[in-house]
């Protein structure tokens, strides 16, 4: 096998040249621990504050809002459970989320609901988008916290971030968004679009994977979630990783600076994509249409097996996936599709293909080329296929 094409970038991308560069030097020369007080380590301290005010300037914020974690787990993890534990003190237990966020955010909502909080789960729809009017009718005055993701990592659906933090802001609700797939690509304001938290991951926008941060609006309180030592203004203690740091900032500035003519190519590719792919008998589309990240194609195909379609595009070169690369060990259907409606059977038969700008439209040629034949072969070998096609008769 020869030719690899790499369609799985919701799960991982590459790490730019430009990020790479940025951070070898914090590897070989500048390698002080920037708590300490001599140059190469006061040299460290200066690039972390200066890829602080990068990150920060990308996000609409201000430096000083800008906390360094390990990933965007951790960063959502230490955004719920820090208001969480924060605002139960003033007897707010209650927390909004939706059926379809990352494990990330549903395992420590349900982490919560065993200490006794009460968790909303609210709808998303065939289309995959929430809808702002059901968002605030379940505010009560116990909720502490609303936590919805930007955009979804499965289907790329994109929720309508500004209402529903203009709802939180009218009621007084804390608005936490897991904007890992967003961050890079899609222009984001924190200010504006009334967000008081926000995750990220860099190896999500062709940064280093190990690191991540979350933007805290000034002046809300959060209960730190690992103790230790003074780093991040004594509210998340561990020795900074500097050279993921960098390289971080490196790559969300250049993916800012160039979105736009990213976005126009991403679409182009991923449009062609879903035309062509939909003219296979018995698929369809999963999400909105257009409400998507131009990146994101995930389409179902009625009467096979996702797993077994996934080897047979790795066989031709191609790296997709049927859903999270971080449930990728599970048998279960996407809890994502499950949440849109789909039955168990359709759900198992789903590919997500997400593209990069380092992705051309004769990759996109060349899956339009192999994949139609690789489902036709796998139905033909299919028991369910069969029942499906007796039943349109």
């Amino acid at each position: 096998m020869e030719r690899i094409i790499y369609v799985d970038n919701a799960a991982t991308t590459s790490v730019s040249k430009l990020a790479l560069n940025a951070m070898l030097p914090f590897y070989e020369t500048h390698f002080g621990n920037p708590s300490s007080i001599y140059s190469i380590g006061q040299t460290a301290k200066k690039a972390i504050e200066d890829a602080r005010e990068t990150i920060a300037n990308c996000l609409g914020a201000n430096a000083n809002e800008i906390f360094f974690t390990s990933c965007g787990s951790e960063s959502d993890n230490w955004a719920i459970k820090g208001v969480a534990h924060n605002l139960i003190k003033k007897g707010k237990n209650h927390i909004i989320t939706s059926k379809f966020e990352h494990h990330a955010v549903l395992h420590t909502v349900q982490a919560l609901e065993r200490e006794g909080f009460s968790v909303t789960y609210l709808d998303v729809h065939e289309d995959g988008i929430i809808r702002v009017k059901e968002l605030e009718q379940a505010i009560t005055d116990k909720t502490a916290l609303v936590t919805i993701m930007y955009a979804n990592n499965e289907i790329g659906t994109i929720q309508p971030i500004k209402e529903i933090g203009e709802v939180c802001r009218k009621h007084k609700v804390l608005f936490h968004t897991d904007a890992v797939q967003a961050v890079g690509n899609i222009k984001i304001d924190v200010n504006e679009q009334n967000i008081d938290m926000l995750s990220l991951s860099a190896h999500k926008f062709h940064g280093p994977k190990g690191v991540g941060a979350l933007y805290v609006r000034r002046g809300v309180a959060l209960e730190r979630l690992i103790e230790g030592g003074a780093q991040e203004r004594s509210r998340r203690a561990g020795t900074e990783n500097v050279a993921g740091i960098v390289g971080m900032a490196a790559a969300l500035k250049s993916a800012c600076d160039g979105m736009i003519k990213r976005e126009e190519k991403l679409i182009a590719m991923r449009d062609k994509l879903i035309e062509n792919l939909l003219k296979i008998d018995y698929s369809r589309l999963n999400g909105h249409r257009t409400k998507r990240l131009a990146g994101n194609v995930n389409i179902s195909f009625s009467g096979i097996e996702g797993e077994s379609l996934l080897l047979m595009l790795d066989a031709k070169g191609i790296c997709a996936s049927s859903g999270s690369a971080c449930t990728s060990g599970s048998l279960d259907p996407s809890h994502v599709l499950l949440a849109i409606g789909l039955p168990h059977e359709i759900a198992h038969g789903s590919l997500r293909l997400s593209l990069s700008d380092e992705n051309s439209m004769d990759e996109v040629d060349y899956i339009l080329e192999v994949l139609p034949p690789i489902v036709e072969k796998l139905r033909s070998m299919s028991p369910l296929w069969e029942k499906i096609v007796a039943k349109a008769r």
